[in-house]
């Protein structure tokens, strides 16, 4: 139906077979796309194409049709177009979405999906027992799907609006003392003694320490290089890769009382070559988390120290507080530990290494003086026998 008024400036609208209108107007990427829904009056028609045009000139408009895509779809598709994720990400995003997601949004599109949907989602997973911290991380994850569908132009505004709702709030974990190390250090299997000294004092975690070579240890220099981590997925697959970020890349100082252990491994039980595993399985293979726990008999042996509740990453907890409490700047101890971001890495990368070695004096002091060591076991080392 012409428009009787002249030419329309922004769109057009016409009257169908069934005496309804319609509108048409070009989105932001200049195609055209018709209205989701007719109306009964020309003025209607013209009033929404109005509403659309100030949407678009102030960056409020949404594709109505992208809006239906359902929020499974998109967020498979979400995950699969961010090249930057690591294997190990991928494998716990594309968890989350299959146990917390798909079962309860699913199917729900997502231009339906408001605050008052989450705020349900979220306490239905909450009601079905599931732990505070993998709720937190399901909506973490929604939230940075729905984020992008904001950049897309599919929805207006992020639904995902509840205060803390992506904050997770984990237990206190149990620190060692200095003599507890040691003692934990000598209740291990003999070629997995240093492992302990090592995820310790240089705040390692399990997967840079697993994947440490020969030439990553410098005795003389009392100095480990962490370049790699080993990530292992659901499936057994073990992955070699870069830390977890740029900040990962790092050389952390020794203290001295754990060199003479570190010689005494590398001696018996590493192979001479440059890129030998520092630390293997008994027969020489690579180390995994259940070998490793098995060969140690890990919930015993933790049991028996006192502390039944300890994790592996308690031991990089511990060290991390023997870094903090040694009166390094902030700085260094977030380049020792690996936990900065690459910006502040390489602003500060020049400044670390007298903070890195008074972090390392300061555990040394530690270990000498601790008045907990009642049989002198730390600070001579007596790990063997």
């Amino acid at each position: 139906m012409a428009n009787k008024k002249g030419k329309r400036r922004f769109g057009s609208v016409r009257q169908l077979p069934s005496g309804r209108f319609q509108i048409r107007y070009p989105g932001p990427d200049g195609k055209m796309r018709s209205g989701g829904t007719t109306y009964a009056t020309e003025r209607e028609a013209e009033k929404q194409l109005s509403l659309i045009e100030a949407k678009l000139l102030t960056g409020d408009w949404t594709d109505p049709k992208r809006a239906k895509v359902k929020l499974s779809e998109y967020a498979a598709k979400w995950i699969t177009e961010r090249p930057d994720l690591r294997v190990r990400t991928i494998e716990i995003y594309r968890g989350l979405l299959r146990r917390h997601l798909v079962p309860y949004l699913g199917n729900v599109p997502i231009g339906k999906i408001d605050t008052a949907a989450v705020r349900e989602w979220r306490a239905e997973l909450v009601s079905v027992g599931v732990g505070a911290s993998e709720v937190a991380k399901a909506y973490r994850l929604l939230r940075a799907v729905l984020m992008t569908a904001t950049d897309d132009l599919i929805i207006p505004r992020n639904p995902c609006r509840i205060k803390g709702a992506g904050e997770e709030k984990p237990d206190e974990r149990p620190v060692l003392t200095v003599a507890q190390v040691f003692k934990l250090a000598k209740m291990m299997p003999e070629h997995l003694r240093a492992l302990v000294l090592l995820a310790t004092f240089a705040s390692l975690r399990w997967g840079e320490v697993v994947a440490l070579r020969r030439k990553d240890i410098d005795l003389n220099a009392r100095t480990v290089t962490v370049r790699q981590a080993q990530v292992e997925l659901d499936t057994g697959e073990l992955i070699i890769g870069p830390p977890k970020s740029r900040a990962g890349l790092r050389t952390v100082a020794l203290p001295q009382a754990i060199i003479p252990e570190l010689k005494r491994h590398l001696g018996n039980f590493t192979g001479p070559e440059p890129e030998a595993l520092v630390f293997t399985g008994k027969r020489g293979g690579v180390l995994r988390r259940a070998n490793f726990r098995r060969a140690t008999k890990w919930g015993e042996t933790v049991t028996a120290l006192g502390v039944p509740d300890l994790h592996f990453h308690d031991l990089r907890h511990t060290g991390n507080t023997f870094a903090a409490e040694s009166g390094a700047s902030l700085r260094d101890l977030m380049e020792r530990m690996g936990h900065d971001s690459v910006r502040a890495a390489m602003i500060y990368q020049h400044r670390t290494a007298g903070g890195n070695r008074a972090i390392a004096q300061a555990m040394d002091d530690m270990i000498n003086d601790d008045p907990d060591d009642e049989d002198g076991s730390a600070g001579g080392l007596a790990l063997v026998g």
